[in-house]
C-alpha cells in the first residue's frame, strides 16, 4: 500500500466532476487500499478519489473513531437519493487544511452505490455519517465545502487562504 499525495485547493482536479467507475479491477482495488491507507495516516474520516488526483467516482469513509458501530465504507458511483431536515455543523477538509466553517446540510440522507465487491449498497445515515457522505459526494461532483459558503464568507476565506499560503512561503 502507498500513501498518496492529497491535492490541495485550488488544484483544478478538485473542481472537476469525476467519471463513473466501470470495472472494479485490480487497479481500482489498489486505489481503494491506497486511499484507505492515506486517509488513516492523515487521520481523516473521508477521502474522495479526486483528492488524490484520480478523477473517478469513488470515496472511502471511516467515522469509527467518532461513531461506534459504523464500519469502513467504500462507496463506488454513489448517488444521494433522498435528503431530509437541515442542520448546521463545523466542517473541514483534507484538501483545505487548517480551515473550518459552519456549513448547513441536510440532516439525513439515503445514498445508493456499489461496494468494492461490486454489490449494490444502500446507506441511510444521520449525524456525522450523513455529513461525511454529502461532503465526499460533493467532492465527486467537483464541489468543495467552501462552495457552500455565502459569497461574502467565500471571499473572506479566499483572502485568508492566500495570506496563509504567503505566510507559509515566508517561513520556508
Amino acid at each position: 500500500m502507498a500513501i498518496l499525495e492529497i491535492k490541495k485547493y485550488p488544484e483544478k482536479i478538485l473542481k472537476q466532476k469525476t467519471a463513473p467507475v466501470g470495472d472494479i479491477d485490480a487497479k481500482t482495488q489498489q486505489l481503494i487500499d491506497d486511499m484507505i491507507e492515506t486517509m488513516n495516516t492523515v487521520r481523516g474520516i473521508g477521502l474522495a478519489a479526486n483528492q488524490v488526483g484520480v478523477s473517478r467516482r469513488l470515496c472511502v469513509i471511516d467515522v469509527s473513531t467518532r461513531e461506534n458501530n459504523v464500519p469502513l465504507i467504500v462507496l463506488i458511483n454513489p448517488a444521494i437519493i433522498e435528503k431530509d431536515g437541515m442542520i448546521e455543523a463545523d466542517e473541514g477538509c483534507l484538501s483545505i487544511p487548517g480551515f473550518m466553517y459552519t456549513i448547513k446540510r441536510p440532516e439525513q440522507v439515503f445514498v445508493k452505490g456499489v461496494n468494492r465487491e461490486g454489490k449494490d449498497i444502500e446507506i441511510e445515515a444521520a449525524g456525522l455519517l450523513a455529513r461525511v457522505l454529502q461532503h465526499e459526494i460533493d467532492h465527486l461532483e467537483g464541489l468543495l465545502f467552501i462552495d457552500r459558503l455565502s459569497p461574502i464568507r467565500r471571499e473572506f476565506f479566499k483572502r485568508r487562504y492566500k495570506k496563509s499560503l504567503k505566510d507559509a512561503a515566508a517561513e520556508e
